[in-house]
């Protein structure tokens, strides 16, 4: 089995408020738990308006399958005309991997 995450630090664009935040993350993530089917939550900066660090999580089967997960969620929130991508952390590790 093999785990995958990233984690995304974004820039939201002309946000006054934590409402008006919430009004930009909130649909970000429903649609990347819509169409990719992953878990993902907004996991840091959760008090600044604006930025935001959400996170996606992957299981997979093979690597090469959880790479190519995370590369698409990658490219779709990049593509996001109301944020501007800061950074994206990722790492994947396998169930068997002795620490």
């Amino acid at each position: 089995m093999w785990i995958g995450w990233i984690e995304f630090d974004v820039l939201l664009g002309d946000v006054q408020s934590l409402k008006q935040k919430r009004s930009v993350v909130r649909p970000l993530i429903a649609e990347v738990r819509r169409r990719f089917q992953l878990s993902v939550a907004e996991v840091g900066h959760l008090d600044l308006h604006r930025r935001s660090l959400v996170g996606v999580a992957v299981v997979s089967s093979t690597s090469q399958h959880a790479v190519e997960v995370l590369d698409e969620v990658e490219r779709f929130v990049a593509d996001r005309p109301e944020i501007e991508l800061l950074s994206a952390r990722r790492r994947l590790v396998s169930s068997s991997d002795d620490d």
